[in-house]
């Protein structure tokens, strides 16, 4: 069982919504497109679906055209970020729903709805109503009338923006595991690097319409293919500052500057922009190769056990991630310390010259 999407892409009013887009789901795998708001998540989610029509290109289905084929007669479920109950049905009626629309027998509805409610919890609660339930259990209300239908496709766009925190992280947790019972190939969208790495699987990265890599989460992660791919797959997005490399140093600004051995030393001598995540800026020396630049700190935001920093440097406007809450005033100077262990280099097009030491070692 796979899907193809064959040189697909969506035009609409002259715009393109999706560019030229390749790419082959195998059976049983878990699907990230991982891309900020309109990148086009949703867009080529409904093009997987045959809920809008491709501008160019194929869509095969286990082999199969089906291109022009309706969303109707293919074998896929979707789950919204808006979750869509049947608010006078019970929850036994609503996960029946598209089983009963199958015209499958009394035995074959049940049989079907309470092995589904068992793989999402909910079989205590088929009496319910769905405004009875929690948020969380309402979406997996959602999910189980999806699942139900034994689609080969299932696809989730943004299934738990609206949650709070604790069902977010309960939902999330719960997810891979009913996508290993079903089998089928799960499409998830979602804005966040780390819901990404939290569902494992393979992950796909969007910006503008165009898909800027695939493959296995944590590769993705440790090795974007390029400075958009990266600033997608960071949160907050990677910081970026120009960088010389001239024989065996690498310089910054300030005249700040780390050894370019190891990776670092087969590079073509030019100049590159460096790229490192928010997590690996620090406010003191945590390291003997760590690299100091003196930045005007602009605001900190205290998330508890650690703060956000943002600071400029130069042009550049960086955000750190530092542990421990910290008396800082806006508009003092700082130092803030980057290892050169956690830099990943990009070339002139933007391309990955040479990933972050850390990420080899990983």
């Amino acid at each position: 069982m796979t899907l193809e999407l064959q040189g697909v892409s969506r035009v609409v009013a002259g715009k393109d919504h999706i560019h030229p887009t390749s790419l082959t789901l195998q059976k049983g795998t878990m699907n990230v497109l991982l891309g900020p708001t309109l990148s086009g998540k949703t867009s080529l989610m409904r093009l997987m679906a045959g809920l809008d029509r491709p501008s160019t290109g194929r869509i095969i289905w286990e082999g199969r055209d089906v291109t022009g084929l309706r969303v109707q007669d293919r074998g896929v479920a979707m789950v919204y970020q808006q979750f869509i109950n049947y608010p006078a049905m019970s929850v036994y009626d609503n996960i029946a729903s598209p089983v009963r629309l199958a015209g499958k027998s009394r035995a074959e509805v049940d049989r079907a709805v309470r092995s589904t409610a068992e793989m999402l919890r909910l079989t205590p609660m088929l009496d319910r109503k769905p405004l009875e339930l929690s948020g969380g259990q309402q979406q997996r209300c959602a999910l189980a009338r999806a699942l139900v239908k034994g689609a080969g496709l299932v696809l989730l766009d943004e299934p738990l923006a609206n949650l709070d925190y604790k069902l977010r992280e309960e939902l999330r947790v719960e997810i891979p595991r009913i996508f290993e019972a079903s089998g089928a190939i799960f499409v998830y969208a979602t804005t966040e690097p780390e819901e990404a790495l939290l569902l494992g699987g393979h992950t796909l990265t969007l910006w503008e319409g165009r898909v800027t890599q695939f493959g296995p989460t944590a590769e993705v992660y440790r090795n974007p293919a390029d400075a958009t791919t990266a600033r997608v797959f960071s949160d907050p997005p990677m910081n970026f500052l120009p960088a010389v490399k001239s024989g065996h140093r690498l310089r910054f600004s300030d005249h700040a500057n780390a050894p370019a051995d190891g990776l670092l030393a087969g590079l073509p001598d030019g100049a590159y922009t460096a790229g490192f995540r928010a997590n690996h800026m620090a406010l003191n020396r945590h390291s003997g190769s760590a690299v100091a630049f003196d930045c005007r700190l602009g605001v900190t935001e205290i998330t508890g056990s650690e703060t956000y920093i943002h600071v400029s440097h130069g042009a550049e406007r960086w955000v750190g991630l530092v542990g421990g809450v910290h008396a800082l005033t806006p508009g003092q100077t700082v130092q803030v310390w980057v290892d050169p262990a956690h830099v990943y280099l990009f070339d002139a097009e933007g391309r990955l010259a040479a990933p972050a030491p850390y990420a080899q070692a990983a």
